[in-house]
């Protein structure tokens, strides 16, 4: 893409932008999603007329509107596995035939779910959820967020190969009414494996007859699960379109189903398809993922910016920020285009973050005073998660928005130690609630906003071979057949290994 026209426009300050009597018109717009709205500000950006302008017609040249087709038609938009992206169809937006399997798969779960919640399966207390990547973040995030109190089936997340965490969850559990949920798209993720395996030694050896009986298995290889030792009633399957970092709407939203009963989670995948909709059917500054995109693009292509910063202000959204470092990151971290040429500028930023007010203690000192140019994402829910005196909340809010004013304004000093110099964007997401319709539609938000930037960059979010290196030298090492660097090899042998 050519950015010189971008480039070549004047850079007013925010807060000659804020002249603008009209800007937060312009650039703050409320996203009706079922029982409520997620307002969106990025006034505070430094976006205006001319840059968004710009940016759409790049949108245009880079035909953004011809790939957005084609994912909702299920075409190939992963070229280089030959591969369509069917996510949104796990929510009921996209190529019939895709939403038609989806639905029935969906239903195979809710089953299943149901029966256990029915009590056919004996007395469930605990689910392990053992996967790694999006099989594990995604089930994480949305766990915490949203059935953290009132869970039916409380849930452990596993993902480490470390054997401290699949310890301390078993350390919490009652074999006896705990099961195990197997999550690998592929059936042979070593991480995965090793660690299911390991559940099972411990369900056998606490005296379980059959354990393989106690495991749900959620792939895309369903043979390969069987081959394992599940049943087939106990395999649920996902298409093999569905991405690991894109793959919460689908089986692999088992253990959410189960710790919130299916009525949430079909609130989630709602909340999910009316950005789904808004997606498919705006254009331009209109589209908010889009708009998003615009911001992103900007700071990185534009002013250099090497990361983002993502800082939640509510508890149940503190594991927001690892998510999001994945998709951002997994997706559009190429150096290449969907066509292997070299992109000839930034990829996706480093994403970062973390929760507030806890962060403000930590990390913004950087973000006001430092050298670098940090975009920050704003994250807070009006309504309250907790109980407590409405002070709490309402010290969380102001806090929340004080930043992002503060970044903008700055404040003068004669005592440079003490001079803020301001003119720092940011932008703010303002959740009515945080509940399954919500938290669907923010992630939807999120991957729509992957998209739009790879889009507009050229870049296939939908592979990730740059996981793949290291692990093939992992499983080098541990064949032995091959020598690596000196440092490599010192490291080995300190070890033991």
């Amino acid at each position: 893409m050519d950015w010189t026209a971008l480039e070549a426009l004047p850079r007013p300050t925010l807060s000659e932008l804020f002249e603008d009597r009209e800007r937060v018109a312009k650039l703050a717009a409320e996203l009706e999603i079922p029982g409520g709205a997620i307002r969106f500000d990025w006034s505070k950006t430094h976006l205006d007329d001319a840059v968004v302008a710009a940016f759409e017609r790049l949108a245009e040249e880079a035909d953004f509107a011809g790939k957005r087709a084609a994912l909702f038609a299920g075409g190939v938009v992963n070229a280089s596995e030959g591969r369509a992206a069917t996510h949104t169809a796990q929510r009921g937006v996209g190529d019939v035939v895709d939403v038609e399997e989806a639905q029935a798969l969906h239903q195979r779960m809710r089953a299943l779910v149901e029966a256990i919640h029915g009590g056919l399966l004996g007395e469930v207390r605990h689910l392990i959820h053992i996967g790694i990547g999006g099989s594990a973040l995604g089930p994480a995030l949305a766990i915490d967020a949203l059935a953290r109190d009132d869970a039916r089936v409380t849930v452990h997340v596993v993902a480490n190969i470390d054997g401290c965490a699949l310890e301390q969850a078993i350390g919490e559990c009652d074999p006896a009414t705990t099961l195990i949920a197997v999550a690998s798209k592929t059936f042979t993720t070593t991480e995965t494996m090793t660690n299911a395996a390991s559940a099972l030694d411990w369900l056998g050896d606490s005296g379980v007859e059959d354990p393989h009986g106690r495991v749900i298995a959620l792939t895309a290889c369903p043979d390969k699960a069987v081959e394992w030792g599940v049943d087939e009633t106990r395999v649920l399957p996902f298409p093999d379109t569905v991405g690991g970092r894109y793959s919460l709407w689908s089986s692999i939203g088992f253990p959410i189903a189960l710790a919130m009963g299916w009525e949430a989670f079909a609130e989630m995948l709602e909340g999910g398809a009316a950005v789904d909709r808004h997606f498919r059917d705006s254009d331009g500054i209109a589209n908010l993922p889009l708009r998003a995109a615009f911001a992103d693009l900007y700071y990185a292509q534009v002013r250099g910016c090497q990361t983002r910063a993502v800082f939640a202000y509510d508890e149940r959204l503190r594991l927001l920020p690892s998510y999001l470092q994945q998709l951002e990151m997994e997706s559009n971290g190429k150096r290449v285009t969907a066509w292997g040429d070299p992109l000839g500028g930034a990829s996706a930023a480093v994403t970062w973050g973390g929760v507030g007010t806890d962060a403000q203690h930590a990390v913004f000192q950087l973000l006001h005073q430092g050298t670098h140019l940090v975009p920050v994402d704003f994250l807070a829910v009006a309504a309250p998660g907790d109980a407590l005196d409405p002070a709490h909340h309402r010290i969380l809010l102001t806090n929340c928005f004080a930043q992002g004013a503060a970044l903008m304004a700055g404040r003068a000093s004669q005592d440079a130690a003490r001079a803020y110099p301001g003119d720092r964007p940011s932008a703010t997401i303002l959740l009515d609630d945080l509940n399954p319709a919500s938290f669907g539609a923010l992630i939807a938000f999120h991957e729509h906003r992957t998209f739009a930037n790879a889009a507009l960059l050229g870049i296939n979010p939908f592979d990730q071979f740059g996981v793949e290196l290291g692990k093939e030298i992992a499983k080098a090492i541990e064949g032995g057949a091959q020598r690596f660097d000196a440092s490599t090899q010192a490291l080995l042998a300190a070890a033991g290994l």
